[in-house]
């Protein structure tokens, strides 16, 4: 299903080319894509979107408590993956709400345990829908990109 996510994202969000959901999943299908993928990829889709639209309604948490992860959230997003996104939270990329919704889109996919490269693509997706990639892919160059700084 991630895969679906990916593709979604990559050939027709990110673009704005929003076809309806119907010949969307045609789409997909031809793609290759199986449809109980395609269907479990448009609810998380959903998803994301109604908790955008929620966080976009000022719905913000209060940022002065401590977030401890649950054992379900440890064992299921990798140590990485929970650095990575206390780094995004801490650099003022994320905001806690931002934190809980990709905690909570993580923990919605399938895989038994999701990584660095999964988490990356959450963050991005879900930047994205409230025009804040700019932000993260700035950062995300900084940290993963190819180019080091020079020292002098």
């Amino acid at each position: 299903m991630f895969e679906v996510l990916v593709y979604m994202f990559e050939n027709y969000f990110e673009a704005d080319i929003r076809p309806d959901q119907s010949t969307l999943a045609k789409e997909l299908f031809a793609a290759g894509f199986d449809s109980d993928d395609i269907n479990h990829a448009f609810d998380w889709f959903s998803a994301l979107e109604a908790m955008t639209a929620k966080e976009l309604a000022g719905t913000e948490l209060n940022t002065s408590g401590f977030r401890i992860f649950s054992e379900p959230e440890t064992t299921k997003i990798s140590s990485e993956s929970l650095s990575f996104i206390m780094f995004l939270e801490q650099a003022k990329v994320l905001t806690a709400t931002e934190r809980e919704l990709i905690v909570d889109r993580a923990l919605a996919l399938p895989q038994p345990v999701i990584g660095l490269d999964e988490t990356r693509w959450i963050v991005l997706m879900a930047l994205w829908k409230q025009g804040k990639t700019k932000d993260y892919l700035f950062v995300e160059d900084a940290v993963f990109g190819d180019a080091h700084p020079t020292l002098h």
